[in-house]
């Protein structure tokens, strides 16, 4: 292959057919991550905070259901979306939607458990200590106990996120054209190249969950730093800092 032809391949890997077809390749992969990512998020912290404020029969249908997710493997969950989706709705949904759903469900339900257990690590004492200042449970949850949690949980979710990253390639399963789908193609077409090819995929993924992994790391040093700053501070001024 000459150099143009290596120019193209690589703009049919990270963008696929866009501008004049639809998005794909590392672009959509991204998308796909983000959309994800943010979902699975809303998911996990609406899931581990039922766990934590109910009780009895509740708590035990909640548990069973997080598990139920957590059990089914992520290549059978997108083809159960993407075949009982426009059953249910009576609409025909694109294969993108139904990959994200899947990922969302399954990456909600790891972080529900892990939003549960930051929430839990707390101990009793920061609830007795919020309620007996006249918070309500839910202040109390709001306003004391998840502030600290996050701290906790924040490890986790950036361990679900970069697995989410990666089942994206799964996708290819219900025709979504993301990085490794048109990789598989160029190389169905090429069929010389095999080697540099999949080393340009993995590459991308270490990029890729190592640029997350950095960004999560440089967040919390600084949100430590700054808490470091404060606890040094006069008590005046510290009170100022928190205005």
């Amino acid at each position: 292959m000459n150099e143009v032809d290596w120019f193209a391949s690589l703009r049919y890997l990270l963008l696929g057919a866009f501008p004049s077809g639809p998005l794909g390749g590392v672009a959509l992969t991204l998308a796909l991550s983000i959309s994800s990512a943010i979902l699975a998020a809303i998911i996990g912290l609406a899931g581990g905070i039922a766990l934590s404020m109910t009780r009895g029969v509740a708590q035990i249908l909640l548990t069973a259901l997080v598990a139920f997710f957590r059990a089914i493997p992520v290549l059978m969950l997108i083809f159960w979306t993407f075949f009982l989706m426009p059953i249910l709705l009576h609409v025909n949904v694109p294969g993108l939607a139904t990959v994200v759903c899947a990922l969302a469900l399954i990456g909600g339900a790891y972080l529900s458990h892990s939003v549960h257990a930051g929430i839990v690590s707390i101990g009793n004492g920061q609830w007795q200590a919020a309620m007996s200042l006249g918070l309500t449970r839910w202040q109390a949850l709001r306003e004391v106990v998840l502030p600290q949690a996050v701290r906790v949980m924040m490890p986790s979710f950036v361990n679900q996120w970069v697995s989410l990253i990666k089942d994206t390639s799964l996708a290819y399963i219900v025709g979504v054209p993301e990085f490794t789908f048109l990789a598989n193609q160029l190389n169905n077409r090429l069929m010389v190249y095999p080697a540099q090819i999949f080393l340009f995929v993995g590459f991308v993924y270490l990029m890729l969950c190592g640029a997350l992994q950095a960004l999560a790391h440089a967040l919390l040093s600084r949100r430590s730093a700054e808490r470091s700053r404060v606890r040094t501070m006069p008590a005046m001024q510290r009170r100022k800092a928190r205005l």
